[in-house]
């Protein structure tokens, strides 16, 4: 595999599966799982294979989120099927010839010249059904061994690493992404892990369908006076909160049940939080730490939006959740990308908040 980002150089590395192995179970609940795709942000040649990229994806490796996958390949390829660069990747997700075939799909080709025009590496549907068991395979090791050693990069970073560079430099990192001098990677090495990185999740914001309301109902609006943080946390923290994060903690228990609820807090590492204040809660779907499954994200979506379409009646000032944020002060721009404001890593499963539903009152 190779980097696709124009102007840069292919990185020669040969990829290492990492021991150990992960049901599909426990590799759902640990990658972050993608929202909708917005088919109509793809480029018009994506739309041409995304059907058959989704197939392939949904029999190969149903906890690869499609919208991952597809800015996955826009970085690669740009989505045309006879990309070739020239240390001798080619097609849509660029596979080298000795990947290709022992990944099962036949013999390879001379890296110093281009595979045949009836090679099946140029073949959209052969090309994904050849290479997304080899990217799981990576996917689901990366996983276990990111768990197993608490690094902090994400398990799709983690892949990404191991498609563009390596999977020995996932193992041979701190964080499970080379910084220059790590795991045999030098300053240019390095920087282009980090390039790929960004354009995927560059890719991955352009691609990334607005989140919609999905049901809740109308909440029973704040009509009291703010007093400051002076009502009891009702999460039993022992904290305070303000009457507004009391009324809105009270709607959202009456709407969507009595969940894993946190408000008041001292955050000492961030003292400007809204938790210290008491405007500020947390709701977690899944376990804390842990990229939840596909349910709770749905259910994590349900109450972002509901907090989302009632922002005026429970005085929202602005919510977090699966790596994206929605404010009032810009609600024009709908659910934008979640950067970690200088304090958060926007990548960790708790920092990007996709554990947990944070939302802010204004008063």
């Amino acid at each position: 595999m190779r980097t696709a980002i124009t102007g840069l150089s292919a990185l020669l590395c040969s990829t290492v599966l990492i021991g150990g192995a992960m049901s599909d179970t426990d590799a759902r609940a640990a990658v972050a799982p993608g929202q909708a795709l917005d088919v109509e942000a793809l480029p018009a040649a994506a739309r041409q294979w995304i059907d058959t990229l989704e197939s392939a994806r949904a029999s190969a490796c149903p906890e690869l989120p499609l919208t991952w996958l597809a800015a996955e390949v826009q970085a690669e390829s740009g989505w045309d099927p006879h990309a070739f660069s020239s240390a001798g990747a080619a097609g849509l997700l660029q596979a080298m010839p000795a990947t290709w075939s022992a990944a099962g799909g036949g013999a390879g080709w001379d890296p110093g010249a281009k595979p045949p025009a009836d090679h099946a590496v140029w073949d959209p549907q052969r090309h994904f059904a050849v290479v997304l068991p080899w990217m799981c395979a990576n996917l689901r090791a990366v996983t276990a061994h990111l768990q197993a050693t608490g690094k902090s990069a994400s398990p799709l970073d983690a892949m990404a690493v191991c498609h563009l560079a390596g999977c020995s430099r996932v193992t041979g990192s701190a964080t499970g992404v080379p910084a220059a001098g790590e795991a045999g990677c030098g300053a240019d090495c390095a920087a282009q892990v980090t390039s790929y990185l960004e354009a995927i999740h560059r890719y991955l914001d352009e691609y990334t369908a607005a989140p919609t309301a999905t049901g809740g109902g109308q909440a029973a609006a704040f009509t009291g006076a703010s007093a400051g943080c002076s009502v009891p946390d009702p999460t039993g923290t022992g904290g305070c909160v303000t009457a507004a994060t009391n009324w809105g903690v009270q709607q959202i228990w009456a709407t969507f049940g009595k969940r894993p609820t946190s408000c008041w807090d001292a955050h000492a590492w961030n003292p400007t939080s809204d938790h210290p204040q008491g405007k500020g809660c947390d709701l977690t779907f899944g376990e804390l730490g842990r990229f939840p499954g596909d349910a709770d994200v749905s259910a994590g979506w349900q109450l972002a939006t509901w907090l989302q379409a009632n922002a005026a009646a429970l005085h929202v000032k602005y919510v977090i959740w699966q790596g994206r944020i929605w404010s009032t002060g810009r609600d024009d721009e709908g659910w934008r990308a979640y950067t970690g404001g200088g304090v958060y890593d926007a990548e960790d499963a708790t920092g990007g908040h996709y554990d947990h539903v944070h939302v802010s009152f204004t008063d």
